[in-house]
């Protein structure tokens, strides 16, 4: 037993550990098993939580050893903090004229079409100077912070080429370096192909042949990703930019069956990806290999919300399958500009028919191992980093529930205090 308790939070009405039997992803009926304590405690030491689970539990664990620091959270909800394992928060602005577009009826591919999507957020952000596009990312991050998220995936992909991609990804690492949060970097050089190549193939030519060697040279990711879509990258040129990134060591992930059903999950699985991600369109068979698989189908409802669309991933039947299920919010300029996980949660529960406890261990747990960080993030469980959330409720169901509000009220990051609500107790409806 070490000297000194640096926290004591105690007093949690609930609290969900969303732990994982074995280590691995939850599945099937276990995702729906949201390891809930009540009257409940933790106990942390050096940023790593020593004790977990019933306020008497805890007690008993730490004796009458000294606690520097004590969090009464009088009867509220506390949840592991969210793992939001695909974004694309180093971007230049928002682009709330396309949202416009597609209210009148214009598509995602139209809108690229004429120079907009990804195309116009890469000139803007090959624009930008290195320390611009870092200052305006932190305070973006700083606003997911509130929400309850401390580990997040960021993608580059707004570059396309190497200058600017490798500026990219510099941003995210600085972000990961200066900021209380956990940040896991994913190189995308193929978004899409930029206007300056007349041909696709030349452009993959180029990641494989300058880009993946410089981004593993300079140890800037850890994945890499690949947009397999029509009219973006096909079969052929996501296999063979996975094949040199494995080579090179960087873990696989996928934006697959998105717009059309191509075959990207059943590759994805096939070449051993880490995440699949998207698939709204995703095949039976995918289906079915996923659900054999250690590959995490990684969704993402704010997409389609954002974009105006009804077709929502099979979220209900890649969970009955036994397919493991992550979220995430696809926080992007454009078709998914709300980096909310409270809100991809209840967009999970009332658009795609996952219930709340399965959809917060997917935002948790299952986000967690979506990026490899299952054995520091994702569940509260002893030894794992004290990242965790205090909510201003008495259920976690009003997480989904209330959606449009941050319920948020103290965000913890390794055991210290990173954001807290002000003014809580004069509001706050807890107790009535």
């Amino acid at each position: 037993m070490p000297e000194i308790i640096d926290l004591l939070l105690r007093g949690a009405v609930q609290l969900l550990t969303c732990r994982s039997s074995d280590g691995e992803p939850k599945r099937g009926a276990a995702l729906s098993n949201c390891g809930i304590e009540t009257d409940a405690a933790v106990a942390v030491v050096d940023g790593k939580i020593l004790a977990v689970g019933g306020r008497g539990e805890v007690e008993r664990a730490i004796g009458d050893t000294t606690v520097a620091n004590v969090i009464d959270v009088e009867g509220r909800v506390v949840l592991p903090a969210w793992v939001d394992p695909h974004t694309h928060a180093v971007f230049s602005k928002y682009r709330p004229d396309e949202y416009e577009a597609r209210i009148r009826g214009e598509s995602y591919l139209e809108i690229a079409r004429k120079g907009g999507g990804i195309v116009r957020t890469v000139r803007e952000v090959r624009d930008m100077d290195e320390d611009q596009l870092f200052e305006v990312s932190r305070r973006r991050l700083l606003k997911m912070q509130e929400q309850g998220t401390t580990t997040i995936e960021i993608k580059s992909g707004y570059g396309l080429d190497t200058e600017n991609e490798l500026k990219m990804l510099r941003v995210i690492a600085r972000l990961g370096r200066e900021m209380p949060l956990d940040v896991v970097p994913t190189f995308l050089g193929a978004h899409s192909t930029p206007p300056e190549y007349a041909r696709s193939a030349d452009y993959v030519d180029a990641v494989i042949e300058e880009m993946i060697p410089a981004v593993v040279e300079g140890h800037l990711a850890e994945f890499i990703d690949v947009f397999c879509e029509s009219g973006v990258f096909d079969l052929e040129d996501t296999k063979r930019i996975f094949e040199e990134g494995q080579r090179r060591g960087l873990g696989l992930k996928i934006h697959a069956d998105e717009i059309n059903s191509l075959g990207g999950t059943e590759l994805a699985v096939e070449m051993g990806a880490v995440s699949a991600e998207h698939l709204i369109k995703v095949s039976d068979r995918g289906i079915e290999m996923l659900s054999r698989s250690r590959t995490i189908a990684v969704l993402l409802p704010g997409t389609i919300f954002g974009l105006g669309l009804r077709a929502y991933a099979p979220a209900r039947t890649l969970i009955d399958s036994g397919a493991a299920v992550a979220l995430a919010t696809d926080f992007n300029p454009g078709s998914a500009p709300s980096s909310s996980m409270q809100l991809t949660v209840a967009l999970a529960c009332s658009q795609m028919g996952m219930t709340p406890a399965e959809a917060i261990n997917a935002a948790t747990i299952n986000a967690a191992c979506a990026v490899r960080r299952e054995r520091d993030a994702g569940s509260l469980e002893v030894g794992k980093k004290a990242d965790m959330v205090v909510y201003d409720i008495e259920d976690y169901r009003e997480i989904p529930s209330r959606a449009g509000q941050n319920q948020a009220m103290i965000v913890l990051k390794e055991g210290h205090v990173v954001w807290e609500s002000q003014g809580v107790a004069a509001r706050s409806e807890v107790g009535f």
